[in-house]
């Protein structure tokens, strides 16, 4: 039995403010020496950004000043999906990233109630809470109503008695006057007020296409921001109130998640098929970062390290050159339309990337890694590795996938079954090759992506820890270091 002090934060409905509520809790807790694990509800790789510069920053801040921070701010921000990885990992999962912590916070996802679309409650804030077992603090936007505010919340309290709706965060109000009859209008509603923020536009995150614009594109105004944010939630939340609400929460018997579990039982029960790296090696693995490729979970760099590689990150606006000695490429996510005229710039890269694929070693792009692997995107030339055109789109496509492996890559097994996400505002000619990545099951057939040698190539993001020895093919395959 593992006891982590833990809240849920959710909403009503998206844009009540839950990003901007939470990243002010972690940074306001972590201000006050807090060890601070900071998590997120689906499959959003933007968010988690913004947590976890809410805690180093402010972690940073209490330690220059002379206070206690255990853990430096140096957790990363974790996505608990229960779609993407399983109801069963959940619990896991979140064990593994909180481990030691003094409290964990975990934003939801949309509103309380909305999961994966048709499933039930699949995959929503509520289903995760209640796989946690922890209390949900509803973040209203008060911006519009007052006495009505009661009739919410009872609403959400009872909807679901297996969710612990145990409090409530007012956001957005307006005067002293509101915050009165707001607090009025909850007296008898049971649920508790932990506090009330006034409206402000001091503090909001730009957005574009895809949602906020990521925090590797705005650092410095970023840190201003959530300094703001965790001004404005010491003046307005009960800190002290919150802290004991997360310390109710009961201990939670699972296991934690273990990377190094995962590969060695990876390499035990499935022996490499025609593998290059050998158990011995240590091959370096390129994973692309920066401005341009923000997306990535944490959990696949601990899968990859467990599994016996060495990850070395680079970025392809700056480097001109593969990290040395690079034996496999990883290329996730982010935003090359913004950044297509530099990316293209960079022609010594672009070079080093089509070399690799040319020389066998294996290569694992997800969306973004897509585009940057065609001939070119909006005009502008990319590395050329995929005989394809990338563009812009005034369509944004979104949503789980569930998907069958058509054939064998670096990734995966012919036959193997995974759930994914589509997250982009891109298309791609053509939108599969002569061997597609994957066959789409559900909610449409068709196939999509590239299977190209030892090139896995496509718009789907999926979670490494749900596909079994996924991290431990990947290493498996890769060129070993020189000498």
């Amino acid at each position: 039995m593992v006891s982590v002090p833990r809240l849920v934060i959710a909403a009503p409905a998206s844009g009540s403010g839950k990003t901007t509520v939470t990243a002010g809790l972690m940074a306001a807790f972590a201000e006050r020496g807090l060890d601070v694990s900071p998590h997120k509800v689906g499959p959003d790789y933007i968010d988690p950004g913004y947590h976890a510069l809410a805690i180093s920053s402010a972690a940073s801040s209490a330690a220059s000043s002379g206070g206690r921070s255990r853990a430096g701010g140096a957790r990363p921000g974790r996505n608990l999906d229960a779609y993407l990885c399983g109801p069963e990992r959940i619990a896991p999962l979140f064990l593994h990233g909180a481990a030691g912590c003094d409290l964990a916070l975990v934003e939801g996802v949309m509103g309380l109630f909305d999961g994966a679309a048709g499933q039930g409650e699949l995959a929503s804030t509520a289903h995760v809470a209640k796989l946690l077992r922890a209390p949900v603090v509803l973040v209203v936007d008060a911006s519009s109503q007052s006495r009505s505010v009661a009739a919410l919340v009872h609403g959400f309290a009872s909807w679901d008695p297996e969710v612990r709706v145990a409090g409530v965060i007012l956001n957005k109000v307006g005067s002293d006057r509101h915050e009165a009859m707001l607090h009025e209008a909850l007296e008898g509603c049971g649920v508790p007020v932990f506090g009330a923020l006034r409206r402000t536009r001091a503090v909001r995150a730009p957005s574009r296409h895809l949602g906020l614009v990521p925090v590797a594109e705005r650092h410095a105004e970023a840190v201003d921001s959530v300094a703001a944010l965790a001004a404005r939630v010491r003046e307005g939340c009960d800190l002290d109130g919150l802290l004991a609400l997360a310390r109710s929460a009961p201990p939670l018997s699972e296991r934690a998640w273990d990377p190094e579990e995962e590969a060695h039982r990876a390499i035990r029960t499935a022996p490499a098929a025609g593998g290059r790296a050998g158990r011995a090696a240590r091959p370096v693995v390129a994973v692309a970062g920066g401005a341009a490729f923000t997306f990535s979970y944490a959990e696949h760099t601990e899968l990859l390290t467990a599994a016996g590689a060495r990850v070395v990150p680079f970025d392809p606006l700056r480097d001109e050159r593969l990290p040395e000695g690079t034996g496999g490429l990883v290329i996730g996510g982010g935003f090359p339309e913004v950044y297509a005229p530099e990316l293209s710039a960079n022609e010594p890269l672009r070079a080093a990337v089509a070399g690799l694929s040319a020389s066998g070693a294996p290569i694992a792009a997800e969306c973004a890694g897509l585009v940057y692997l065609a001939r070119s995107l909006d005009g502008e030339p990319m590395c050329g590795v995929l005989a394809a055109e990338a563009r812009m789109s005034e369509r944004l496509t979104l949503g789980y996938r569930e998907a069958v492996a058509v054939s064998d890559t670096s990734l995966a097994a012919a036959g193997t079954r995974v759930h994914g996400h589509e997250f982009h505002r891109t298309t791609i000619v053509p939108g599969a090759g002569p061997e597609p990545a994957w066959g789409l099951v559900h909610p449409e057939r068709r196939t999509e992506g590239f299977a190209q040698g030892d090139v896995h190539a496509s718009y789907l993001h999926v979670h490494w820890a749900s596909i079994p020895g996924a991290a431990a093919r990947f290493v498996d395959r890769c060129v070993p270091p020189a000498g």
